[in-house]
């Protein structure tokens, strides 16, 4: 084992672990001895958490330069996460590797490259997930396109990466365990956008497109393993068998009524997946994933019992129960009339004020951040676009981001006017008070203060009928 001194300039300890990692290979080690370390940019915490299939594996602490390492005697080869709180991001282990990693939480995925024994297939992965998070945050225009013009989109920006795939297997020549996770990656997110697409489309122009859609357009659904246990908690494949599942109840509901359809959705999904999967894992997974997703869009109390009675039926993950239960009976608190809890805020100034102080009058709250370019941009547009139309209303834009300079800078720039703009003091709170844990949201409150609607969407072609 190598002797780690904290002394040890960091390259010299990634060049360590190549010599003995190569080694390793010379010798044809039957060994599972593997190492993981790096450093961590102006810490938060003293900590990195290991994990396989979300269970800690092993806390590692800094050093006080802010650097850790750990040598695994026996470490099965596989996919696992690192987390640096609240952050976290995959690793992928093949037998003996030895991988450093350097973490800037401020810029969490942007920073993070790998050195080392294995390095080059983790480095494509996080190539690979950084061009899908670009995709994604361009996405908002693109669901607005015609059918022809979407698919068209769609499969050109598919292409790119796909090339991009086959030129870097070629090249690393990885082993077809590594291959599962890689084109799960690239294919999912790709599926993904055209289960999106219908329902994005309705949602945001109004307009029905499913009898449009060419005959072969859910052909990639046959190329899906639903039952893989491998990918039970890769996220690139939990959110698409998510997005399936809202796109087929989407395309079966009946009611007429907003809520009753609502409820009929997230029923009909929970339902579906019930029969959909047979291992209990991912199936657990799916229906928390359900759960989350309804209780953050539904007020209603009835309704709200009665998906909950479902749910509680099929699921057998009696943790997660109790935390969604639990969401369940707290999201209570943001229902028509009452009045918002009040959170910190910061303003340009760098001052902290109540939420209250600001929030006693018609009100539209949004929420953006920078790492979401595209949707920043639109959703502030939509911002603008709605207080022409209800100039009554103030409408309060809340970043979610920690950093204050940055924050100003990006609002130098684009000078979004008459929208008020000021920052979470701290964002934990912000999520805890007002459930957010999604970008999409935003708040109405009426004309004394208090609650509207609590849980309703900017770019819903419905919005401006909630103002009125």
């Amino acid at each position: 084992m190598i002797a780690y001194s904290k002394k040890i300039p960091f390259p010299l300890l990634i060049a360590l672990l190549y010599v003995v990692s190569g080694c390793q290979k010379e010798f044809g080690n039957d060994n599972y001895t593997a190492y993981f370390g790096g450093e961590v940019i102006n810490p938060k915490d003293n900590f990195v958490l290991f994990l396989k299939d979300d269970e800690v594996v092993d806390t590692i602490f800094l050093d006080k330069n802010n650097r850790f390492i750990k040598k695994f005697d026996s470490l099965a080869p596989g996919m696992y996460t690192f987390k640096y709180e609240p952050e976290y991001q995959y690793v992928y282990f093949d037998k003996n590797d030895s991988l450093m990693v350097r973490i800037n939480p401020v810029e969490f995925d942007e920073s993070i490259v790998y050195c080392g024994r294995g390095d080059e297939k983790n480095n494509f992965l996080m190539e690979l997930y950084l061009k899908n998070e670009d995709d994604k945050n361009k996405m908002f225009d693109v669901f607005d396109f015609g059918v022809e013009k979407f698919i068209s989109n769609c499969d050109s920006s598919y292409e790119s990466k796909k090339k991009f795939y086959n030129s870097k297997k070629s090249k690393i020549k990885w082993s077809d365990d590594f291959d599962l996770y890689a084109k799960t990656m690239l294919n999912l997110h790709h599926f993904s956008k055209k289960e999106i697409y219908p329902m994005a489309h309705k949602m945001r122009t109004g307009e029905n497109v499913n009898n449009q859609l060419p005959s072969n357009y859910y052909d990639h659904r046959k190329d899906v393993d639903f039952n893989n246990k491998l990918l039970v908690n890769y996220s690139p494949f939990v959110r698409y068998l998510t997005h399936f599942l809202g796109n087929v109840s989407f395309s079966q509901i009946n009611s007429v009524n907003v809520e009753e359809e609502d409820l009929e959705q997230h029923i009909h999904k929970l339902n579906i997946a019930d029969t959909l999967f047979k291992n209990e894992k991912i199936k657990n997974k799916i229906l928390d994933n359900i759960a989350f997703s309804y209780l953050l869009e539904d007020q209603n109390i009835i309704n709200n019992q009665t998906f909950l009675k479902r749910y509680n039926e099929l699921s057998t993950d009696k943790s997660k129960q109790n935390e969604i239960n639990k969401i369940g009976n707290s999201i209570q608190n943001l229902k028509l009339g009452n009045e918002l809890p009040d959170v910190a805020l910061i303003d340009l100034n760098g001052n902290k004020i109540s939420s209250q102080s600001i929030l006693n009058r018609k009100t539209v709250i949004f929420f953006w951040t920078e790492n979401a370019d595209s949707h920043l941009t639109a959703v502030h547009r939509k911002a603008l676009d709605f207080h022409k139309k209800n100039p009554d209303y103030q409408f309060v834009a809340i970043n979610i981001d920690e950093d204050q300079t940055k924050w100003k800078k990006v609002l130098e720039n684009h000078r979004f006017g008459i929208i008020n703009e000021f920052r979470a003091a701290d964002f934990e709170e912000l999520k805890d008070k007002w459930v957010i844990t999604k970008l999409h949201r935003s708040i109405i409150l009426d004309e004394t203060g208090k609650i509207h609607n609590g849980f309703v969407n900017l770019f819903d072609v419905k919005f401006n009928d909630q103002l009125k």
